[in-house]
């Protein structure tokens, strides 16, 4: 929740300037994901909908498809205003507001309906990390909030660990424990589906990540990309961590 609509439209612009600038992203795979506030959806997209590497996702949107649910929004309104994916269970959504792994599912649910790629977060709290009980917090979270999805389903889905002990906090996770993480994630999903699944299956890290320490993460063969907060409000920093890759 941050920027005027003036101050987003010109972060937006700033960011991809400097992205044009780097040719070889036009060419290969890589994708970048801009997840502005509501109001600022449609007019992201407007800007770089023209960069095939670049794409939209709103950062939440609600289980139902319509109805009298007043101040919400649904995954068929943010994929109508150009989004094609959308944050579900983000770490703030399920401290602040109380989101269980049974709702995320149901967000999950309504977003494959609408045909948007949900990007699926899942994290520890500190006590859980120091209680050595991090893997059992992470499978609970995957398997009630999106392991009841078929193989097709499931393989249409984007999972970002996102240890809240370092969200906002300055603390990183160390590359060993995001490849420790993320390794665990791909192992549960292999049991679950199957190993093809898994090693397609892309995995997000996100927790104080920066353009100091993005090399070293992403370096880690689990580790796909990054889920950026506060980095990813100054568009130098942003486009550091972007070609860091």
């Amino acid at each position: 929740m941050n920027k005027s609509f003036e101050e987003a439209i010109n972060l937006v612009k700033e960011l991809a300037e400097l992205l044009k600038e780097n040719n070889e992203w036009q060419n290969d795979n890589r994708l970048v994901i801009l997840s502005p506030p509501f109001p600022f959806l449609h007019k992201t997209y407007e800007l770089v909908k023209d960069f095939k590497y670049i794409k939209i996702a709103a950062q939440n949107c609600h289980s139902e498809e319509k109805g009298a649910f007043t101040g919400e929004v649904s995954a068929s309104m943010i994929c109508s205003a150009g989004a094609e994916y959308v944050i579900i269970g983000h770490s703030e959504r399920r401290t602040y507001f109380k989101e269980t792994n049974e709702f995320l599912a149901k967000k999950t649910d309504a977003a494959l309906k609408a045909g948007v790629c949900p990007i699926f977060c899942c994290g520890e709290i500190l006590p859980d990390r120091k209680n050595e009980n991090h893997f059992n917090v992470i499978k609970k979270q995957l398997k009630e909030g999106v392991f009841h999805l078929s193989e097709n389903d499931f393989m249409k889905i984007i999972i970002a660990y996102e240890p809240v002990w370092a969200i906002g906090t300055g603390v990183t996770a160390t590359p060993a424990q995001a490849q420790e993480m993320h390794a665990y994630i791909r192992k549960q999903i292999a049991v679950t589906y199957n190993q093809q699944i898994a090693d397609n299956t892309t995995i997000l890290y996100g927790g104080s990540c920066n353009s100091k320490n993005a090399k070293e993460l992403f370096a880690n063969p689990d580790v796909d990309g990054g889920l950026i907060g506060g980095a990813s409000l100054i568009a130098s920093e942003f486009a550091s961590i972007v070609n860091s890759f």
